[in-house]
């Protein structure tokens, strides 16, 4: 199991754009499907955007589509999440999540999973995005 740790939040203007980046160590990197959640205030973690390992496949949930990019670098073993037009609603915590890739759809891998409850994979322990309005 890979492990994970996420860095860049903090503080952004509504409107603005943030970038988060997500550093694996411990496995080969190459072989895992990713993710990012963020769980707002007060309320579930919900999925926001999955890679598939090979990187060929994106999916994004809905609030965030079209403003938001998933990007890794196997090389470097990062997983980034650009963030643009930022909104109140997109304030929490940002965690990573990887998940050895067995040829599922990310679609459902990562999209469903917390609708089923499935925390599976390696999870970093998150970083804070507070937006300002």
């Amino acid at each position: 199991q890979v492990q994970l740790r996420e860095s860049g939040g903090g503080l952004v203007e509504a409107g603005g754009s943030l970038r988060l980046s997500c550093v694996a160590s411990g496995h080969t990197f190459a072989n895992y499907d990713v993710g990012w959640f963020r769980q707002p205030p007060g309320k579930d973690r919900e999925f926001v955007a999955a890679m598939a390992w090979h990187g060929g496949s994106t999916y994004y949930a809905d609030p965030v589509k079209g403003r938001t990019t998933i990007s890794r670098d196997d090389a470097k073993t990062t997983v980034d999440l650009q963030m643009n037009d930022v909104k109140p609603e997109d304030a929490g915590v940002y965690y990573c999540n990887a998940r050895r890739k067995v040829g599922a759809p990310i679609a459902s891998r990562f999209g469903d999973a917390i609708k089923y409850g499935d925390m599976s994979g390696a999870w970093g322990q998150g970083t804070q995005v507070t937006v300002s309005s």
